[in-house]
């Protein structure tokens, strides 16, 4: 099937790495021309050898100024934005909610959910002028179920549904469609900490917290990140123009976070 989507102008948040590359290599399969950000400057240096059609700008998404140099970059470099995928997130702490310091959950709502907030109003100037203008935020399965011991990743991936839906709700009549992303259990070096932290608060083995965090799901399997980027590329195609203001569950049918 041919999305449609060769000289879309692409900005992906957190992309030189984990699902970030893997979203960004699945657009500039499809012929896009795709701008990241990253605070991790060595993979951004990596990374700006993979494609052509790939340029990166350093950028922590917490940070306005840093945010508002991103864009400037990014615009300069694709000439206009086409599609926004709200990508960077932590994982925050893990610990019961007396135990994580303010600092922790005053970081994780930045990232998470400030910086989706930081990046959207500046690319809707741009995105006005696009004729395919979308924007994906990425949120969890944590963001529609309640998750012990990452409360303030709960927390901000909540907010990223209702930011979602509310913007979905304004940008509508300008033609911009918004939804998000909600992975399950993803494979990779992160999912794997959180894993490791939870087992050991509990007293369990690693394979024993992994089997746990499966059980509660139709398809026990884990979410490959190719999985969550092919979801989103077609989120951009204008065949799915009349999709917006949705929470889309890539997870197994997953019932419950443990």
């Amino acid at each position: 099937m041919d999305l449609g989507l060769k000289g879309l102008r692409v900005i992906v948040t957190a992309g030189a790495g984990g699902i970030g590359l893997k979203i960004a290599k699945a657009f500039l399969d499809e012929g896009a021309y795709v701008h990241i950000c990253d605070v991790d400057r060595d993979g951004l240096a990596n990374v700006r050898q993979l494609h052509r059609r790939l340029t990166a700008s350093y950028c922590d998404v917490s940070d306005r100024a840093s945010v508002a140099e991103f864009f400037a970059d990014a615009v300069k470099q694709l000439g206009g934005i086409d599609c926004l995928v709200n990508n960077a997130g932590i994982a925050g702490p893990v610990g019961r909610v007396d135990e994580i310091t303010p600092e922790e959950w005053d970081r994780t709502l930045d990232v998470n959910t400030t910086g989706q907030f930081n990046c959207v109003r500046l690319a809707i100037p741009h995105l006005q002028s696009s004729e395919n203008p979308s924007i994906v935020n990425m949120s969890s399965a944590a963001g529609r179920l309640g998750f012990q011991l990452r409360t303030p990743y709960a927390a901000s991936k909540w907010a990223v549904v209702g930011f979602t839906k509310s913007l979905a709700m304004e940008l509508g009549s300008l033609g911009i469609r918004v939804n998000a992303i909600l992975p399950g259990i993803v494979s990779g070096e992160r999912q794997d900490a959180v894993l490791a932290q939870k087992a050991e608060l509990r007293g369990i083995s690693f394979e024993e917290m992994k089997q746990d965090a499966l059980k509660c799901a139709s398809i026990a399997e884990f979410v490959s990140p190719r999985q969550i980027a092919d979801t989103i590329v077609c989120l951009a195609s204008l065949r799915f123009r009349t999709t917006t203001g949705q929470a889309i569950a890539v997870d197994g049918d997953l019932q419950m976070l443990s």
